[in-house]
């Protein structure tokens, strides 16, 4: 796996905090920092997701690839998955994230509650390498409601 991240705030006449990354796969992503009012030209300009959001973001969509994965498995009528994500971070650096939890609405036909319990479960404890991962620093909680 392989991705470039390159800084595109050295052009122009003010300096920002601005980055492009281009994935593996060719896909672009943008990222830029929160403004600083304290120091205008060392913050961002708020044009973009912050890099410690997109963790979060790549945590959510691998655990909801698995657990949509799973229920199609076991051969049930899964039509959606949302999941919001509530993260805390440490006070001070390295501002790891310490509490996280996911809350997964999960939508389908007819869909048994303890089989997306199940699909959750197992997406945390076997397949989802970015909430193993992050569980490394920050208490990962899950909670989930099922709908038609």
């Amino acid at each position: 796996m392989k991705c470039t991240v390159s800084w595109t705030g050295a052009s122009g006449t003010r300096s920002h905090m601005g980055f492009v990354a281009e994935t593996g796969s060719g896909h672009i992503v943008n990222m830029d920092g929160a403004p600083d009012e304290r120091t205008p030209t060392n913050g961002g300009q708020n044009l973009a997701a912050r890099p410690m959001e997109l963790l979060l973001a790549g945590m959510g969509g691998c655990t909801a690839y698995d657990v949509v994965l799973i229920l199609k498995r076991g051969r049930h009528a899964v039509r959606g998955c949302t999941v919001e994500i509530q993260a805390e971070r440490a006070e001070v650096e390295p501002k790891v994230f310490t509490k996280i939890n996911l809350h997964f609405t999960v939508t389908g036909q007819g869909l048994p509650a303890a089989a997306v319990e199940r699909a959750i479960a197992l997406s945390h404890e076997k397949y989802c390498s970015a909430s193993i991962m992050l569980g490394k620093t920050a208490e990962i909680t899950t909670s989930f409601t099922v709908g038609e």
